[in-house]
């Protein structure tokens, strides 16, 4: 019995969906080490990581070992990739609320450097975009050239080269700039919106996935209980550790596959 809840234990780790207590929590316990574009807790990652080697070393010694690496990275992969996706839409909600002040203020009669110079009220992610964009306009230099240069969020990029080409076109030829920027917002918008609603129609297949991904470990407990002793197979020999391996490795590679199939569908 200790074998079987072992085996469902490894299937519910790589199945695990992202939940919104664990931002919460987050907020609480400190912040983050950021590597590239993914968040990851190295202390809880490391002691994640050891749980799943001894699990597996416990269960399929060698070869279960080397599945506890490997579901483990598939579940830190895609529980990353899930809060990437998470930050972004966060990210997107507050340029679009930015964007929204702007236009208000520009159409009662702002200027458009007092307009940018109130991004203290806005978002952390929007106040990284637009702060190099509100020196250059305090400087009297070129705003679209500043937005072109900013350094902030990596998800907003191309948002913020169509407010510094919508800021470029205004400079131009005269455009109302709060009609071209209301145009971005609504855009923004669109999309935010729009992803929301493929990524809630898309939680089906993502069930079916979930449960696809969770037949193996539930069949090898099965059989343990059966009193075929699949477990015995796996830690004997040669082919058991390499039939492990391979196929907790072909199992994780279509869990990050469907889930790679399921994000593109929704906007970027």
């Amino acid at each position: 019995m200790t074998a079987v809840a072992a085996i469902l234990l490894a299937g519910a780790l790589l199945c695990a969906p992202d939940t919104p207590a664990r931002g919460r929590l987050q907020a609480v316990t400190g912040p983050v080490r950021k590597i590239g574009r993914t968040q990851v807790r190295l202390p809880g990652l490391a002691w994640l990581l050891a749980a799943g080697i001894g699990l597996g070393w416990l269960v399929a010694g060698f070869g279960g070992a080397v599945a506890g690496v490997v579901v483990v990275g598939v579940w830190g992969r895609r529980r990353s990739r899930r809060r990437s996706d998470a930050a972004a839409e966060t990210a997107g909600v507050e340029l679009a609320d930015a964007l929204t002040r702007m236009t208000d203020e520009m159409r009662a009669g702002a200027h458009p450097a007092a307009a940018l110079a109130g991004i203290g009220a806005d978002g952390p992610h929007a106040r990284a975009v637009l702060a190099p964009a509100a020196s250059a306009a305090r400087l009297g230099e070129a705003v679209p050239a500043a937005l072109a240069r900013s350094c902030g969020e990596q998800a907003l990029a191309a948002d913020v080269d169509r407010i510094a080409a919508a800021w470029a076109l205004a400079d131009r030829h005269g455009v109302p700039l709060a009609d071209l920027l209301g145009g971005v917002r609504d855009d923004l918008r669109w999309r935010i919106a729009f992803g929301r609603r493929v990524r809630a129609e898309l939680a089906g297949p993502r069930a079916t996935a979930a449960v696809l991904t969770a037949l193996p470990a539930l069949g090898l407990g099965l059989g343990q209980l059966l009193g075929a002793d699949p477990l015995v197979v796996l830690r004997t020999g040669l082919l058991g550790p390499a039939l492990l391996v391979v196929g907790i490795g072909l199992a994780g590679a279509g869990v990050l596959w469907s889930e790679q199939i399921l994000r593109s569908a929704a906007p970027r």
